[in-house]
């Protein structure tokens, strides 16, 4: 496997990864190779348990407010009880 040596790293971003490693209980060369993965686009070659649900999250915060209103808006309709459904029958 290929070494590579990163100099300079700003501030925010060393935090960043930091905060990511512990969060995802991962080493920092571990955290580092999966952010690299994806912002690559390569799959990782093993999936790890803690990646699992992790499938979406380039989705997340991807809708404007207005987006994100519009989509609460119409989901209240399907958010309503039918109250003749829940009734005991017989």
């Amino acid at each position: 496997m290929k070494q590579i040596t990163l100099r300079d790293i700003p501030d925010n971003i060393a935090k960043a990864i930091e905060k990511k490693s512990k969060k995802e209980k991962l080493s920092l060369n571990r955290t580092i190779i999966s952010l690299l993965e994806r912002g690559a686009g390569v799959a990782s070659r093993k999936k790890s348990i803690e990646s699992l649900y992790h499938d979406l999250d380039h989705l997340c915060g991807a809708w404007s407010k207005k987006e994100a209103e519009e989509f609460e808006k119409n989901m209240k309709s399907q958010r309503k009880i039918d109250e003749e459904l829940w009734k005991k029958t017989g």
